[in-house]
């Protein structure tokens, strides 16, 4: 068994890592709350972008600006979001599994796949992966996430793929549903499609409708849809920043109320070995005291 010294340092040490998780779980949480609320704010603007195109978009034609299909080789863009730190338990582990099993899927459909990488964490790990063109990283944007910044990625992305670049690209994430889960998702992008904005629900139907456009139906689309998709990479840079700070609450918190058990065995450790060796002085005090 160990003796006093040792236990006694290895409780200061425990202590003191209950100390700093505490409080990386209290700034996770404040980060947390911000980042909810930004959710919260711009889910009406996305709902009301999914209804104009539920409106203007029942008969988009293969010709309209981001619905171009490819027949031959597809070439995928994976967009890979994930974090510049850890300790956030399985976060960026699930977005990278995910990933690699998109490529997989990909490559054996016989296509070419790139990767573009937005996090420190996903970065190491995708640039190893096999027959793949990794095209970079950008991950100083989660040090500064606006939609401004990412409204200048999104463009990128739109420009390569009108260009003919990417035949396809998907935005692989972490979807925030609370602060416990988070559901690893690969999203589609582009192309965009009639069935990303109409379905055959009664509440659908009532947009099915005869409506005057002006200045023209195509014109209203072709300026609606950009919007809609840098709208639609917001959320899910939203939802990748706010999982991962509900992801290090969660882990954080559990890396305290473990701290605090292993405090309360090392407690117990330490009381009864101080009280093993109370009890050997005195026997060895009275049996001294009888030799003499």
């Amino acid at each position: 068994m160990a003796n006093l010294k040792e236990i006694r340092s290895r409780i200061a040490s425990v202590k003191s890592t209950q100390q700093i998780t505490s409080a990386m779980k209290m700034v996770s949480a404040a980060k947390l709350r911000k980042s909810q609320t930004a959710i919260l704010k711009l889910r009406p603007y996305s709902q009301k972008m999914a209804q104009i195109m539920a409106k203007a978009g029942t008969s988009l034609s293969d010709d309209m600006p981001f619905a171009r299909q490819s027949k031959d080789k597809q070439h995928v863009l994976l967009v890979v979001l994930t974090s510049n730190k850890g300790l956030c338990s399985v976060f960026n582990s699930s977005v990278i599994k995910l990933a690699a099993k998109q490529t997989e899927f990909y490559l054996s459909q016989g296509a070419d796949v790139s990767i573009m990488s937005y996090g420190k964490k996903g970065s190491a790990a995708l640039k190893k992966f096999q027959n793949i063109t990794y095209i970079g990283e950008n991950d100083d944007i989660w040090e500064k996430l606006s939609f401004d910044n990412v409204n200048n990625e999104a463009q990128k992305i739109m420009d390569g793929f009108l260009q003919k670049k990417y035949d396809r690209v998907e935005i692989i994430y972490n979807q925030f549903k609370n602060a416990a889960t988070q559901l690893p998702t690969a999203e589609k992008f582009l192309p965009v499609s009639n069935d990303d904005f109409t379905d055959n629900t009664s509440a659908q139907n009532q947009y099915n409708k005869d409506y005057i456009f002006a200045p023209s139906k195509k014109e209203i689309i072709s300026s609606v849809i950009p919007q809609s998709l840098k709208t639609q990479m917001y959320k899910c840079f939203l939802d990748s920043f706010t999982s991962e700070h509900g992801a290090r609450m969660t882990s954080m918190n559990k890396a305290t109320d473990n701290a605090q058990s292993l405090l309360k065995e090392l407690t117990l450790t330490y009381n009864k070995q101080r009280q093993s060796d109370i009890t050997n002085q005195i026997i060895e005090v009275s049996n001294g005291a009888n030799a003499v």
